[in-house]
């Protein structure tokens, strides 16, 4: 049986540790075992991005083109971003819960990623880049939004060569719920 996402269901799933992905037309929830999160007291920023981030060669927007933001993430050959999913997570922005971390250069996005903000919680979903350190100026935004924003908890779901790069970690199910249910009683704002 397919389920139509809505917001409402993304807005449960989320509270209680799970998250979709789309494979054809068909829709498929995961909850995975360990999960990886940023302990955003230690992201690790390279000096190299941090002169990059200095260096002012992206412009930084948030929500500016969120729709753009997740077409681009699709633009992949191993694709779980799929129409429903655009549609869904779309929608989940105009309710204000779901955000686009934009670089721009020269007036033309060239990098950025999208989540899901609920409480102090973000989701990160998925990122890409047109040109190289986009993605990663996005990121040190990201976090750095949150923290001036007390958020708590930032999910990456699972890791990979490039996440290791920032200090991503891993945590039980059981580990992750506790965090989960702490950051999502917080009260924060994303913008």
């Amino acid at each position: 049986m397919n389920v139509i996402l809505t917001p409402e269901l993304l807005l449960h799933a989320y509270s209680v540790g799970i998250f979709p992905m789309g494979r054809g037309s068909e829709i498929y929830w995961y909850d995975p075992e360990p999960r990886a999160i940023f302990d955003l007291d230690t992201v690790h920023f390279s000096r190299r991005l941090l002169r990059t981030v200095r260096s002012g060669r992206f412009e930084v927007r948030f929500d500016t083109a969120f729709e753009a933001v997740i077409r681009a993430c699709a633009e992949r050959e191993s694709v779980w971003i799929t129409e429903a999913i655009i549609a869904a997570y779309t929608e989940l922005h105009h309710w204000g819960y779901a955000h686009s971390v934009e670089s721009w250069q020269e007036g033309n996005l060239v990098g950025g990623l999208y989540g899901v903000s609920l409480g102090g919680a973000f989701f990160g979903e998925s990122m890409f880049f047109r040109a190289t350190d986009a993605s990663k100026v996005a990121f040190y935004a990201l976090v750095e939004r949150l923290r001036a924003r007390h958020f708590v908890l930032l999910d990456t779901q699972y890791t990979n060569e490039h996440l290791s790069q920032f200090q991503v970690v891993e945590v039980s199910r059981r580990i992750y719920r506790q965090r989960l249910r702490s950051a999502i009683a917080k009260p924060c704002q994303f913008l």
